[in-house]
Order: C-alpha cells, then structure tokens, then sequence
C-alpha cells in the first residue's frame, strides 16, 4: 500500500458500514443521556426530565434541548480517534450528570480593532440582565476579568461574583452587548451552562447606569442563606413562557370558581408589584429579598399542600426562593417563571402580566402594555413613575404625579418632607440615611391573613 493511501473497507467497518455504526451510536448515546435525565413526574407512573437545571415535561422539549445544547458531547469522533461506541455512551453518561465545572477563566478580551469609532460608545443601545449558576473556583479571577471587559466595550452596570456562579445587568451600544454576549458565551467556565436565550435584553444603554460595579459576594442574589445550606441546585420546576401562561390561566379559571389549590406568588419587593404584577398574585409586602426566607417561616401554613407558581424579574430570585420553599416541605410542587417576567412580556405582551416592570437601573421600569396600577401618594391619581424621595436622609422610591411635585411635594411621607426642608435651610450639613415614616410602618416581615376562600378565589 502507498504511504498515504486509504486501507480498503471492510465489512461493516469503513463507507455506509461505518456510518451506520457511527449513527447507532449516536442514538445509544442521545437515548442513554435522555433516559438518565428522567425524573417522577406529579402524575403517578409518568415521567419528565431535568437537565441544565430547567424541567420538561414533555419529551419533544428534552429531545430539542439534548439536540441543541449537548449535540457536541453525544456525536462520535471521527474513525481512528480510538472512540468506540462503548466510549460513545461513556460521555453520555458523563455529560448526564451535567458539564464540567469548575472550568479556569479565559482572560482573554474580544479584539475590537476593526470597529468604526464610536460603535461601542453610542448612547442608543440596550440592557443586559443575565445570571449563571455555575461553580466558580476563583471569584477574584472572574471578577478582575468581567471588569476589564465591561471597561473594554464601554459597558456599565452592576455585576455580581461569588462561588456559586455570577449575577449581572449591564448597559452599553447594542456593537458593545452583542460582543459581550459572544465572549460571555464562549468562556469555558460557562459552557453547556449559559446560552443565547439567557440574556434579557431591553432599549437602554450605557446611559441607564452612573457607573461599573463588579465585585465579589458570598451569594449573586442577596438571599441571607449560605448557598452551601440552600443551594440552587435544589430549585423548583422552570416552566417556559408558554406553559407557565397556560398554568397561570388555569389557575385564575379555577378561583373563579373558589376551586383552586394554587399560589401564584411574586417574590419580588413591594416597589417593584406595586406598579405590576401577574393578576390574582400573591404579592408579599417587603422591603428586600434577602426578607423572603422569614417571610415564608411566618406564612408556611399558607403554602401547606399548595401547588405555588413563582416568578420574579428575570429568573434569578426563584432559583433560590423556590429552593427555600422546597426545603419546608409544605407545598404539593413549586414551579418558576424561566427567564422571569421578562421573557413572558416577550411571548405575551398583553396577556396576564399588568402594568410595569420594574428594573434596577436609572429607568426604574419598562413597560409592555399602557396599563396603569399604582397611584400617586399624595392625590391618588394613577401614575407609575418612580423617583427618588428628595429627602437625603431616606432616598427611597416615591409615586408623585407631576401635579403634586409641582407643588413641592418630593419626598415619600409628612417626616421626609419635612426634613428636606430642614435641610434645604441650612447651609451646610452631613446627611445621613435613616428610618422614615414608611419603613417604621411597614413590618419587616408581614403576616398574611387572607382567608381560604379569598385565596381560592384567587383575589390575593
């Protein structure tokens, strides 16, 4: 035989043999990674499947998933790489028990040489929100690079690290967002973890933030649990879009009829549902999330034999809230909005979602449909405009309509206003942040007393 010339085929082993064989394996393979996915579904004797932390519940969903986002770990190496079949189901079997993690940081920075200038610092652009759980070996390290690259593409925003995985909403040209997602994608420590549809984009810019803040945390959402004690791998079933629509439709169809045993609880704080919200919530009165956990203490017998829905923003509040409820034991399922309310105002704009959506950034909201459901705190007109309380001891978020601000009224209560007058007085003077009437009123943790039929009837 000449150097360099292909031994003949032999039966069943080189030309359609060999692909043949190689297909076979692919399917053992794709079949192997499937079945080791499976997971008791709510309904005796059926089955759904959990993988890269979202739950299926229908096997054409898996088979899409398997397909696009592990296609790579199933598909046979080329003849003569000393990968048979049996090694074929090998990798299924390890790549069903989830990526690698803990993968290095790549430092490397996106080379921007060939765009126009200004392309990555024009004012018209967009908002980022994303989140990945993923295990991070070292925070500092993934920390030094998302720094260097949002100051790479002009980006600003607030980015959180920590060993459980990273937490961030930036804002820049739509050139500078695009790039970031290729990088970001294309990091080795997010791998088979993080994809396309998990950043949510909104019109913005590098404008909607005063600065860049990257830094690393114990937890990328300020729960107050150790992540080693309630961890997100524990978190409840992600429903899409689409599905959670049907189930919040249902639900709302039962109450009607005092007949349902569902919670649809937003876990968001009360600034936020108080200018929107999905109709029939449950939406708890309270200041910040890391008061969830406390909350779901107080009110455990609430959720007792209850099927709960969740949702918040983008996702990433649910990851650990559901985790938290889960560990209670009480509720017959819980299930969360995957991609959170954003990504259900992208598939239904008008449907059950009411009113703004608050973000945390110089907008304070975006919005999908005209409704109005809040009011403004002085005359009751309706308004959903957020801005700050005047006052430079309290600085929270206060609902005047433009009428009421015109005659001085700025800040959120009687106290603050009055303190801002002090200090406009003065000529000079520290300011420092302190209680107003509005928190010492509010419980920091609120007892629900909502009757059953209320609950049923889904007017909560």
């Amino acid at each position: 035989m000449a150097p360099g010339e292909a031994a003949p085929a032999g039966p069943g082993v080189g030309g359609g043999g060999a692909r043949k064989q190689r297909a076979s394996a692919l399917r053992a393979a794709f079949s192997a990674f499937v079945k080791a996915r499976e997971v008791p579904a709510a309904t005796a004797g059926a089955v759904w499947w959990r993988c890269c932390r979202q739950t299926f519940r229908e096997r054409g969903g898996i088979h899409r998933h398997v397909g696009t986002q592990h296609g790579a770990e199933l598909r046979p190496p080329p003849r003569g790489h000393g990968q048979g079949h049996g090694q074929v189901q090998g990798e299924a079997q390890r790549g069903a028990a989830g990526p690698e993690r803990g993968a290095e940081v790549c430092e490397e920075l996106p080379d921007t040489r060939h765009l126009g200038p200004g392309e990555l610092e024009s004012k018209a652009g967009e908002v980022l929100l994303y989140y990945c759980y993923c295990e991070v070996r070292d925070p500092e390290k993934l920390c030094a690079w998302q720094k260097a690259l949002c100051e790479h593409l002009h980006l600003t925003g607030k980015v959180r690290v920590a060993s459980e995985g990273i937490n961030g909403t930036v804002g820049g040209s739509k050139v500078a967002t695009s790039l970031y997602i290729e990088v970001m994608l294309s990091q080795p420590l997010f791998k088979d973890i993080l994809c396309q549809d998990d950043f949510k984009r909104s019109a913005g810019g590098a404008h909607c933030f005063p600065d860049l803040r990257v830094g690393v945390f114990k937890e990328i959402v300020p729960m107050g649990i150790d992540p080693k004690k309630v961890s997100y791998k524990e978190t409840g079933i992600h429903l899409s879009p689409q599905e959670f629509h049907r189930e919040v439709e249902q639900y709302l169809s039962q109450a009607s009829q005092g007949q349902s045993d569902t919670i649809l609880l937003d876990c968001r704080n009360f600034y936020e549902s108080k200018i929107g919200h999905f109709q029939g919530c449950l939406a708890p009165d309270i200041r910040k999330f890391s008061y969830f956990p406390s909350y779901v203490d107080e009110n455990l017998e609430l959720f007792k034999n209850k099927r709960v829905l969740m949702y918040c923003t983008g996702g990433i509040r649910c990851e650990r809230g559901s985790a938290y409820l889960r560990s209670k034991a009480v509720c017959k399922e819980v299930y969360q909005l995957k991609g959170g309310i954003h990504k259900y105002l992208e598939e239904f704009p008008d449907g059950f979602y009411r009113g703004k959506l608050f973000v945390f950034d110089d907008r304070f909201s975006i919005c999908s449909n005209e409704d109005v459901i809040s009011a403004c705190r002085y005359c009751g007109t309706l308004w959903d405009q957020y801005k700050l309380c005047s006052s430079q001891h309290c600085r929270q978020l206060v609902l005047t309509c433009p009428s009421c601000r015109n005659k001085g009224l700025t800040a959120c209560c009687p106290m603050c206003q009055e303190k801002e007058l002090e200090v406009t007085s003065r000529a000079s003077g520290e300011t420092l942040k302190e209680e107003c009437e509005c928190t010492k009123r509010r419980p920091r943790v609120p007892v629900e007393h909502i009757s059953q039929g209320t609950l049923d009837a889904g007017k909560v």
